[in-house]
């Protein structure tokens, strides 16, 4: 037999090593698919991603669906999960769950909360303000990007209360006191300041998607594969208006978090953190929270799961400060294992917004809705009536 060609031998060793053709190979080999005409026909939140694929330009595909490098940080975020097993107890009246957390002082009806997503108007007309009135019906957190296409002053008017606001930090300070008045002005209770994207990037994934885009995108992507956000079209964006337009910084330090306390009344998250040396260096600072998060596997090719790195931050500031998490949630299972492991709540990214290309607000309503149906099921299977409950010893290492 003729051996295949070199390239044609490597592209099948890719296609073997892909995580998306492997469950979508498994999928059509066990599993009928369904028709989604509303919402309400998803079963679970995989299927908003393959109709979202479905109806998106490559471009904008790509972006959602890209990581960095070899996207395999990316890849870790979803099996993190999978290191980790739960150990249900039997016999628990769960005739009434009490779903609720407390942050900062105010009450939540669940530990899943809305994480920030720029440019929202690329995946729907309605963008960000759909998201808010998804937001509001499910009371839901809800967080805003700084590249939001929707300025917060209009998102606190949808949503019925000011969202918390997560900042990209402007190169120039002066823009960077300005962004944060106003943001201050709007009622943002919270500034989650993003530091894992101050380096630069390289999102490969996205840049191979583009090049298969037909359409002009020059005025809606403005991202360097390498370099992070460039100065120039985010002038156009609703939080740029009378600011200078470049972000992210290479020169900020924890000076930078200790200048940002010291300007601002509202309280002061760090978005990024991964390690308990940094975890430690935040409550040094003045940081009020924490979001364990590598950007959804868009920062740093680290390979290093959020789930994994949540324990050790938990253990360093979780007595002193709430502890968040994002990247990879796709499962109630998976929200149960983080508050397990003392995250206080637990972001989603990418479904919602599977939901909002999909079917807009009905769609980020179901996916909410799918993801809270699933913990309380867990919750109930494994004997805990409250999120309080959730411990340690309902998990274990796979």
């Amino acid at each position: 037999m003729k051996s295949l060609p070199l390239h044609r031998r490597e592209y099948l060793r890719f296609l073997a090593a892909s995580p998306f053709v492997a469950r979508l190979w498994a999928q059509n080999a066990t599993l009928p698919a369904i028709t989604m005409k509303s919402a309400k026909d998803a079963i679970n939140l995989i299927d908003f991603e393959d109709m979202a694929r479905k109806v998106l330009p490559p471009a904008h595909w790509g972006y959602l669906t890209t990581g960095v490098d070899d996207d395999l940080t990316l890849r870790a975020n979803r099996e993190g999960y999978k290191h980790f097993q739960l150990r249900p107890r039997r016999l628990v009246d769960s005739t009434y769950l009490d779903t609720s957390v407390e942050l900062l002082g105010v009450k939540w009806d669940s530990p899943i909360f809305i994480c920030p997503v720029g440019t929202q108007k690329a995946f729907h007309s309605e963008g960000e303000t759909a998201v808010a009135r998804a937001a509001k019906s499910r009371k839901a957190l809800q967080i805003l990007s700084t590249m939001t296409s929707t300025s917060v002053e209009d998102i606190g008017k949808e949503l019925g209360r000011p969202p918390w606001y997560q900042l990209y930090l402007p190169a120039k300070w002066d823009s960077a006191e300005k962004l944060v008045k106003r943001v201050e002005d709007a009622g943002c209770p919270v500034l989650m300041f993003t530091v894992d994207l101050l380096g630069g990037r390289n999102t490969e994934t996205l840049e191979r998607f583009r090049r298969t885009d037909t359409r002009d995108c020059s005025s809606c992507h403005d991202e360097s594969p390498t370099g992070g956000m460039t100065n120039g079209p985010n002038a156009t964006r609703p939080m740029f208006r009378g600011i200078d337009s470049a972000v992210n910084p290479r020169s900020a330090t924890w000076d930078t978090v200790s200048k940002l306390k010291k300007l601002t009344k509202m309280k002061l998250f760090l978005k990024g953190i991964e390690t308990r040396e940094d975890a430690l260096l935040a409550r040094e600072h003045g940081v009020d929270g924490i979001l364990v998060s590598n950007h959804g596997g868009r920062a740093t090719e680290d390979g290093m799961p959020t789930i994994e790195s949540l324990p050790e931050v938990v253990d360093a500031v979780g007595r002193y400060m709430p502890v968040m998490v994002d990247g990879g949630v796709r499962r109630g299972t998976d929200v149960f294992k983080a508050l397990a492991l003392g995250a206080k709540a637990v972001g989603i990214g990418r479904p919602y917004i599977y939901g909002l290309a999909s079917f807009g607000q009905p769609g980020v309503e179901r996916v909410i809705d799918i993801l809270r149906g699933e913990l309380e099921l867990v919750m109930r299977e494994c004997g805990t009536t409250s999120i309080k409950a959730i411990t340690k010893d309902y998990i274990k290492r796979a």
